[in-house]
């Protein structure tokens, strides 16, 4: 269940940045945790020195509260493998500063859903766009809508849409 946590305290900081300044900033988090961002480092953490990590306030009050709300039982993550998305959803953005993007990357790269469709990731909305030689990028109604269309492996689309921002593989 510590995996489920980290994962959590790293989409965290992954939140509204690009990868390689959330890349950064999280690695200082780790640093400042001494590599161990449980529930037990981060209730013995105050603000203030998440916040030297370079976290937002907002940020490191949402580590904070995530620990309190793990640690007394209102997010069980050792049910979550047997909960619906919804569920989940509802239980981890109970936590002031988390939000349905950072409950639809957990469900994505931490419990492995097939079915997450994030709508109102930048990512994912400029990847369709450019798959669909749209000049303007796709609101997040609008590609709510269109991910209806695949419904049962909506993940592996916005999995897709991220490949295209990230440009063409090439061999080395």
């Amino acid at each position: 269940m510590s995996d489920r946590f980290a994962s959590l305290v790293r989409s965290i900081s992954f939140q509204l940045l690009a990868t390689a300044a959330a890349t950064t900033i999280h690695r200082r988090v780790l640093e400042v945790c001494d590599g161990d961002t449980s529930v037990v480092t981060l209730l013995r953490m105050d603000v203030a020195r998440l916040r030297s990590a370079g976290l937002s306030q907002a940020k490191a009050e949402a580590m904070i509260e995530l620990a309190r709300h793990v640690h007394d039982g209102r997010i069980r993550l050792e049910r979550h493998g047997y909960m619906s998305d919804h569920d989940i959803i509802r239980e981890v953005t109970a936590v002031r500063g988390i939000g349905p993007w950072t409950a639809q990357m957990y469900l994505m790269f931490t419990l492995a859903r097939r079915d997450v469709w994030p709508a109102g990731d930048f990512g994912v909305r400029n990847g369709w766009s450019q798959l669909h030689g749209l000049d303007e990028l796709i609101d997040e109604r609008s590609l709510r809508d269109a991910g209806a269309a695949f419904e049962g492996f909506r993940s592996a689309v916005a999995h897709y849409c991220w490949r295209v921002v990230d440009g063409p593989v090439t061999d080395r």
